[in-house]
């Protein structure tokens, strides 16, 4: 009788262990701390100046607010009617005290967080700035809605004090830290202008939302300056150009024609001209690396002057779209002066080539002067410029080999896009023929002023 009374005591006891243990399995998730950083999450963010107050609009995928204990219920529903606190919390921590918004160059205040709630995936409110306002302040989502908590955005609405609708507003977002890749849809709606729209990813650093002439300008031209120090295909294409050629007026043909044939080409890319397919940027890639590799075979065997500017030419249409690639995702900071930031983007660009042919032209004339003969010099940078080159191409076309390519269909637009990049091409080669004809024409009064006959440079002369 006791074994079966003990057997009924441990009987109950365990079934008393099991229920509280269920109770504490639904019990621990109802408060969850997230640490994981999410993988790619898209920002979506209005701007609005509207008398002395401005307001920020921003919609974020509430999985990327890391270290918040978020009221969860269930399978990992967000309790809505405890969620308020966390959610305005979260806002703050990850957006206002992140995004630094300026007005004339001066920081404003820390936001007040005028609303904030949590939407479901399919919301589709973000679509203008009338529709996220109304929505972010109208009535929130029903306590009884059974929300995932991974699958909730947060969106918020912060105020700023400012001065007047008329400032000009600048903003370095901050929130790149929210994922690996944050890819951010931002729109500034000025009073009584067109709206501004930018997509970025990452951190863009400071953006003038309606910068001024000047200010895209300086912006551009510090970007062509960078972008040319920073590709390495360039610079080692701008050495191969320069290698049996040192003097200041070839230097002057070939640099003008380099930049004639890449100025061609980005200001048509950056106005729709250029080919929209998958295949076209490997190709573009590709032919850099052949456009190298050929230059300085060129060295090896022996270049010629007059020659040589119009290979040079040749390939600085295909280095244009090369940078036209750097600067697709960035023109859209130059505002409305497209143009302007063109023309100070291919600033920056010659102005860092310039700096690259100041250290090289001297550094050719020490080496040639006091370590190795000039023709053999010659032969042995192009040599290693070629290897180096030629692995490049191989990469890049095995890459390009990926790509199913296919003709373009032949209709108005395609003949029209074919008539304007011809015409821009004959434009820019007779220009460069014009530079090359005068840099002629000063060596031939030259030499005939000093009683020598002119005549072609011999391979590998130095002009």
């Amino acid at each position: 009788m006791r074994a079966v009374l003990r057997n009924d005591r441990g009987g109950v006891t365990s079934s008393i262990a099991a229920a509280l243990t269920a109770v504490l399995v639904f019990a621990l998730p109802a408060r969850l701390s997230a640490h994981d950083i999410p993988g790619d999450i898209t920002i979506q963010a209005f701007v609005k100046p509207e008398g002395h107050r401005l307001r920020l609009l921003v919609r974020v995928p509430l999985h990327a607010m890391r270290d918040m204990e978020l009221p969860l219920y269930g399978p990992g529903y967000l309790n809505l009617a405890r969620s308020d606190s966390e959610l305005r919390h979260a806002a703050m921590l990850w957006i206002g005290h992140e995004a630094a918004l300026y007005e004339d160059g001066r920081r404003l205040a820390t936001p007040e967080l005028v609303a904030v709630r949590a939407s479901i995936p399919t919301d589709r409110a973000f679509s203008s700035y009338d529709d996220a306002l109304a929505h972010v302040t109208g009535p929130r989502l029903p306590d009884s809605t059974q929300l995932v908590w991974q699958q909730a955005l947060l969106d918020a609405l912060f105020e700023y004090p400012i001065q007047s609708d008329r400032s000009q507003f600048s903003i370095n977002p901050g929130l790149d830290r929210l994922a690996l890749r944050v890819v951010t849809v931002l729109r500034f709606l000025p009073p009584g202008g067109a709206v501004r729209a930018f997509e970025y990813t990452g951190d863009p650093s400071l953006i003038v939302l309606d910068p001024r002439w000047h200010q895209a300008a300086l912006r551009f031209v510090a970007l062509g300056f960078s972008h040319i120090l920073d590709g390495l295909d360039h610079l080692l294409f701008l050495l191969c150009v320069v290698i049996p050629f040192r003097r200041l007026r070839p230097l002057v043909a070939l640099v003008t024609a380099f930049t004639v044939g890449h100025s061609i080409t980005l200001i048509a890319s950056a106005a729709g001209l250029a080919p929209d397919m998958l295949w076209f940027p490997p190709l573009v890639e590709t032919l850099i690396a052949v456009s190298i590799v050929y230059t300085a075979l060129e060295n090896i065997v022996g270049a010629n002057l007059r020659r040589r500017w119009m290979v040079t030419f040749g390939f600085g249409l295909v280095h244009g779209f090369g940078f036209s690639f750097a600067l697709r995702d960035t023109l859209q900071f130059g505002g409305a002066h497209m143009l302007t930031a063109l023309l100070s983007f291919n600033v920056g660009v010659e102005l860092g080539q310039l700096l690259v042919l100041a250290f090289l032209v001297p550094a050719l004339e020490g080496l040639y002067r006091f370590v190795v003969k000039e023709r053999v010099g010659t032969i042995i940078l192009s040599a290693l410029v070629t290897h180096t080159g030629w692995h490049w191409m191989t990469g890049r076309a095995a890459v390009l080999r990926q790509y199913e390519f296919r003709w373009p269909s032949v209709d108005a637009a395609l003949l029209g896009s074919a008539t304007g990049w011809l015409m821009l091409i004959l434009v820019g080669s007779g220009l460069s023929w014009w530079v090359g004809s005068k840099v002629r024409q000063r060596r031939s009064w030259k030499h005939s002023s000093g009683g020598v006959s002119s005549s072609p440079l011999p391979p590998g002369g130095t002009g």
